[in-house]
């Protein structure tokens, strides 16, 4: 199975694996399953690392480096992705993750999240 990881998952699963949930962790783990992350996490890491947020210390070019040396898949953002953001519902404000999930019901993948308010969209979207 495909899945994207939101930012916060790629994060804990490149720095801090332990606080990934059993779950998260299987699917993660299993390796039947794609795992995919993408440019826009790396976008949004980029941003908030340059603002010198604590929870944001990672190099981006590093974690990018790592994530494709461990097998991960990077999804490039298209248009389609972008203008696929108009029909979501606005229970979320966050235009990162809005990206994130538009990306995942274009190309028909699994989102993984933590997070509460993503985890509530409709469609392809999995709270781990």
């Amino acid at each position: 199975m495909k899945f994207l990881l939101d930012t916060q998952l790629l994060l804990w699963a490149a720095g801090q694996p332990e606080r990934l949930s059993a779950a998260a962790r299987a699917l993660l783990t299993n390796p039947a399953n794609v795992l995919l992350f993408s440019a826009a996490s790396l976008w949004e890491i980029a941003i908030k690392h340059s603002l010198g947020r604590a929870d944001f210390r990672v190099q981006p070019r590093l974690l990018r480096r790592g994530l494709l040396d461990n097998g991960y898949v990077e999804l490039p953002i298209t248009s389609q992705h972008a203008v696929s953001i108009d029909g979501l519902p606005s229970r979320h404000k966050d235009p990162f993750d809005r990206l994130l999930l538009a990306q995942a019901l274009t190309e028909g993948i699994t989102l993984l999240t933590a997070d509460e308010q993503l985890g509530q969209y409709p469609g392809p979207v999995r709270k781990v």
